[in-house]
């Protein structure tokens, strides 16, 4: 069995349409992903997970033209498409990245992956997104997710999961169910602020095009701490998506 990172891509977004094939630097976001993902050294095989489909065909001729694996698979049932891809390339440990998150750090998911084979666990997750809305302290910026978790632990998910949330979306099955599998999360040693850098909006995708413009380089990936110490350094670029962001927190609090 391999290590291997599953990129959950798709083109349908309806608040910012066809997103994951904007170019950053002449190259698509996905691209720049994938690319972050090639730099941890756990991972054994990157591949990307998309819709059946012609309105998706452009994201599959994409991999096809860079090298990239790819997997198609059902639109609604994410959960479906995703184990249906795990199991095609044999992975075990499997990692969901998704494709609205462009500034995945690799030693961030190296940290996970070490975190999953040190402590016997089902599913561990970066401490950010919608499975650290708990948290009060030790979370990341939205915009770092990334979660690892055994086959044996998504084959459960997929057999049994029956609520539509949990079919859309890959891992609510697992941490909705701490009794069912051991879970934890890799926690930040150090606060954070309330930072977007997920891309949802256009407005997301400029200020992660203003971070590129300043700390790309195509010799190692620029990490979580320097794009902090860009932004604390650059306030001003935090107005580019403030509305979003906003809006973002006012809608967690209404549904928490």
């Amino acid at each position: 069995m391999k290590t291997v990172a599953i990129i959950q891509a798709r083109l349908g977004s309806s608040r910012f349409p066809g997103k994951v094939l904007q170019p950053i630097l002449r190259k698509p976001m996905l691209w720049h992903i994938v690319d972050r993902l090639r730099h941890v050294p756990s991972l054994d095989r990157i591949v990307v997970a998309v819709p059946s489909g012609p309105k998706d065909e452009p994201l599959q001729q994409f991999c096809r033209e860079n090298g990239i694996a790819c997997f198609a698979g059902s639109e609604l049932d994410v959960l479906d498409r995703f184990y249906r891809a795990a199991q095609q390339f044999s992975g075990d440990p499997v990692l969901r990245v998704t494709a609205d998150c462009p500034l995945v750090d690799p030693a961030l998911i190296q940290e996970l992956i070490d975190l999953y084979q040190g402590g016997k666990y089902d599913h561990v997750g970066v401490a950010t997104g919608a499975g650290a809305d708990h948290l009060q302290e030790g979370r990341f910026p939205d915009g770092l997710d990334c979660e690892c978790f055994s086959f044996a632990a998504l084959e459960r998910s997929w057999r049994e999961a029956t609520d539509i949330r949990d079919r859309e979306h890959v891992t609510r099955y697992m941490w909705h169910n701490h009794h069912l599998f051991r879970c934890n999360s890799l926690m930040a040693k150090r606060p954070y602020p309330k930072f977007r850098l997920t891309v949802d909006h256009l407005d997301d995708f400029l200020l992660v095009t203003k971070i590129y413009d300043s700390l790309y380089s195509p010799n190692r990936p620029f990490l979580l701490d320097e794009v902090m110490d860009f932004l604390n350094k650059n306030p001003e670029l935090l107005e580019i998506n403030r509305r979003v962001a906003e809006m973002s927190n006012y809608r967690a609090v209404l549904e928490n």
